[in-house]
């Protein structure tokens, strides 16, 4: 063509450059587009396109730029990409800017543009203004609706983006995939994932993968694991999407066993995992809080050259953290090639979690070097600070935030310095805080406020927190919990038994405690007064043995975490039964004497138990890591790294 001169007729050039961009060579269509020197709009959009969608958005923008300079005019088509470049930038000012442009060349009710402007509103977190662009359409395509509706679900509106569903299909407009896939995260009950479920198979949608492996996660988040399993055996030629949503739907679910499971089962069928099913897979094992299945995950990600992803090593920090392993955070985080935010704050929320509140301010200032915190930041710090009573150092946290940092506290910060105040036993203070407060009280500050209540067993401030809890966060069971220990460790117990019954009245349930423990690379669990396990009866008599001996050192049972009126000899059993105790005693008879004994308890772990286990760690010379709802508590030698501030 250069040796025909045919490079520089429109026709042939453009063809040429077309074949360049699906060929994915961008250098070569730029090289010939510069070379072109032309004014034709439809070239331009071409290119602005080739940018947008190979993710050079920035490059995209620019074009846009030099086009409007030299006084080409965008059309309908120019504004799709550009906008789109905005959107993926989350660039609000930017995308206003475009949006102007668009209105001053009079398409402001083109279908296609207002399409992209819904969805790029979206994207940059206004989605009060893609709504209004939506409502100001004189006419709507099918693309309209699926745009709003992803941008309701984009921003956690899933009650309006439901809404638009079944409005639009009122209207009688029939739904493709993109529409259902752009619903299906807004539906949080079974009922609703049901209905949707009809919606797919009256619209021949039920076949298509994508659909199908979306329909996975809504039931998973619904709590119906077994009908997203019955979906996910179904498909006939599952594709690593397939996988990674199963896996994902277990990981949801809190069913890390399964995920594991499942993962083993991908990697012995040779498909190849990408960065999606492994971070999947890390999140699992998040939540099972295995040490030896983290060094597993770990160890594939390095063989499969996924290390260095920044959010997988973001990933795998938290992942050692949530097993109890400091030290292996510590090494992924120093061997990190870039930090982000994220980055720092999980590390620096680690340490506070594990009682090390000095060390997580020292990371704090260290972070402070090479970027400015925000507000998930200051909450790992000020959490810290709280788990480790460093009040004075909370103070000047919190006071630094908007002075030198210009972050405005939010709810959750306000209620990590009420935790702080209230731990340290400044009740009143903490109380007159709350008062002072710019913005009005959320659950979590006087949830907060209760915690400390528990501590210092101020019934008085309990009640007075609690009536707010109770408008604000009904359905929770555990503020009616909390309300019910401080009446009983009170010695009020009428008062304990009217708690109970208002919850039984409003239909609330305590969730049941449990604990697992993993030995031989098998998970076991255990709850109050368990003999489903094997070695029951070997259990339960050296329980009985370790608390005589415990006993002995000076251990007393603190029979105020019994909430049953019964004679106190039988209390004291009860609490025998817990099931953290149980768990420590399986571990100590199925595990070497130089091990350390890991579990973990899904509520917060119980007083008595707290103290049981600082003694059991004296008299076995064992170390005992035990992680709850909250924190984690390391035992030894008779001591915890709580230093009982907690």
């Amino acid at each position: 063509m250069i040796r025909s001169h045919l490079h520089l007729n429109l026709f042939f050039s453009t063809n040429l450059i077309t074949q360049y961009v699906s060929l994915g060579s961008i250098s070569h269509a730029y090289s010939l587009f510069s070379s072109c020197q032309t004014s034709d709009v439809f070239l331009w959009n071409v290119m602005i396109r080739c940018f947008a969608e190979n993710g050079n958005y920035d490059r995209s923008i620019l074009l846009y730029r030099q086009m409007r300079d030299i006084g080409i005019h965008p059309d309908n088509f120019t504004f799709p990409f550009v906008l789109k470049a905005c959107g993926y930038l989350r660039d609000f000012e930017l995308g206003r800017e475009i949006h102007r442009d668009e209105i001053e060349f009079g398409y402001e009710l083109d279908v296609f543009v207002c399409n992209s402007l819904i969805t790029m509103y979206g994207k940059c977190e206004r989605v009060e203004i893609s709504r209004q662009v939506f409502d100001g359409m004189s006419e709507r395509s099918l693309v309209s609706w699926s745009a709003m509706i992803g941008a309701y679900a984009q921003n956690g509106y899933y009650k309006e983006g439901l809404s638009l569903f079944q409005q639009m299909l009122g209207e009688r407009i029939r739904p493709n995939r993109v529409a259902v896939l752009n619903v299906i995260p807004c539906i949080g009950r079974e009922t609703e994932a049901n209905e949707i479920c009809t919606v797919i198979v009256e619209n021949r949608l039920d076949l298509d993968q994508a659909v199908q492996n979306a329909t996975m996660l809504m039931y998973s988040r619904c709590g119906r694991i077994d009908i997203a399993r019955k979906i996910f055996e179904k498909i006939p030629n599952k594709d690593l999407v397939s996988w990674s949503s199963m896996i994902e739907a277990y990981a949801q679910a809190d069913l890390p066993m399964e995920a594991l499971d499942l993962f083993k089962q991908v990697k012995l069928l040779n498909i190849q995992l990408d960065f999606v099913t492994v971070l999947s897979v890390v999140r699992a094992c998040s939540n099972l809080a295995s040490l030896r299945q983290a060094r597993f995950v770990h160890g594939f990600t390095i063989r499969s050259s996924f290390q260095h992803a920044l959010v997988l090593e973001t990933a795998l920090i938290d992942l050692y953290v949530k097993c109890g392993s400091l030290e292996y955070a510590r090494k992924v985080f120093d061997r990190m090639r870039k930090r982000n935010l994220i980055s720092w704050s999980t590390m620096i929320s680690g340490y506070g979690m594990h009682g090390h509140g000095r060390e997580a301010l020292g990371l704090f200032d260290q972070m402070k070097g090479s970027m400015k915190p925000d507000h998930i930041t200051f909450v790992s710090v000020l959490s810290a600070c709280s788990h480790a009573g460093l009040t004075a150092e909370g103070w000047n946290c919190f006071n630094s935030m908007a002075r030198d940092f210009g972050v405005t506290p939010r709810s959750e910060h306000y209620a990590c310095m009420v935790d702080l105040l209230g731990r340290a036993g400044r009740l009143n203070e903490a109380r007159e805080f709350i008062n002072n407060m710019p913005i009005k009280p959320e659950s979590g500050v006087w949830g907060a406020l209760l915690g400390a209540c528990r501590i210092h067993l101020n019934v008085e401030l309990a009640e007075f927190a609690a009536k707010s809890l109770f408008e604000l966060d009904a359905e929770n069971p555990g503020r009616y919990v909390l309300l019910s220990n401080i009446y009983s460790s009170s010695g009020k117990r009428k008062e304990a038994d009217r708690i109970r019954a208002l919850m039984k009245r409003r239909g609330v349930r305590k969730a049941a405690g449990h604990t697992i423990i993993e030995v031989k690379n098998k998970v076991y669990k255990f709850v109050v007064g368990d003999r489903s396990n094997p070695q029951t009866e070997l259990i339960y008599i050296e329980l009985e043995r370790l608390m005589e001996r415990i006993r002995g050192e000076g251990y007393v049972p603190d029979t105020n975490f019994v909430l049953h009126d019964v004679e106190e000899e039988m209390k004291e059993k009860m609490l025998y039964l817990h099931s953290e105790k149980l768990a420590i005693v399986f571990g100590l008879l199925n595990s070497g004497p130089e091990s350390v004994i890991r579990i973990k308890k899904n509520l917060r772990v119980c007083g008595d138990c707290h103290t049981a286990t600082k003694f059991i760690s004296k008299v076995t010379g064992r170390e005992i890591v035990v992680r709850d709802a909250h924190r984690f508590h390391h035992f030894k030698g008779g001591t915890c790294s709580c230093g009982d501030y907690w």
